[in-house]
């Protein structure tokens, strides 16, 4: 039994939201949603960021990010030396995982 699995399934109010196959959450019917906990948005752009501590510098992780939470997470990002670019996200993209 996975530990992580069965806490998932017992969290209340956790994301409703599947999974593309990259890993960004999506909405009901696949749209791309923004990152910021408790968003249900659909996401414009996508955060490129690494940690340089546990990534080679080439590696690009991606938060994806509504229009009102993009400031807030790229602050975030940037505030810990994470953040490498924010690219808009082009309808159908599918980015790299969370």
């Amino acid at each position: 039994m996975n530990l992580l699995d069965s806490l998932s399934g017992g969290l209340s109010g956790s994301h409703s939201g599947t999974r593309s196959e990259s890993g960004a959450p999506s909405g009901p019917e696949g749209t791309p949603i923004c990152s910021r906990k408790a968003c249900r948005q659909e996401a414009a752009w996508q955060l490129l960021w690494n940690n340089p501590r546990i990534h080679t510098p080439e590696r690009r992780k991606t938060w994806l990010s509504c229009s009102e939470h993009r400031d807030w997470l790229e602050d975030y990002l940037r505030t810990r030396g994470l953040w490498k670019e924010t690219l808009p996200l082009a309808s159908g993209t599918q980015s790299g995982a969370l």
